[in-house]
């Protein structure tokens, strides 16, 4: 009758188990790869580059260290800017989207 109790608890554990499980898959997993990728973005910054930061700055790199970056967002103008801040990177080569809200 001992052996009871024990078949008890792990169906009234299980519950817990599969919440875990599926928060896990569902959210702590897809954020994991999230910094992962902005990790690597980061570290892959180069000279050149066009940058957004998160307060949506958009400017040149000109220059990388290992914590910052100097940004050109004028022409003559430089700002330094934390390297984990910066929330996109575009390529050189990328074109920009052209404006499709074009007045009537």
């Amino acid at each position: 009758m001992g052996g009871g109790n024990a078949t008890e608890f792990l169906v009234q554990l299980f519950p817990f188990i599969a919440l875990f499980a599926i928060m896990y898959f569902l959210v702590l997993r897809p954020q994991q790869r999230r910094v992962k990728a902005h990790r690597e973005m980061v570290n892959n910054v180069r000279r050149g580059d066009v940058v957004v930061t998160a307060g949506g700055l958009i400017g040149k790199v000109t220059k990388v260290d290992d914590l910052e970056v100097s940004v050109e967002v004028a022409e003559n103008v430089r700002v330094r800017v934390v390297k984990s801040t910066l929330a996109e990177v575009r390529s050189k080569s990328d074109p920009v989207p052209a404006n499709t809200n074009t007045p009537s």
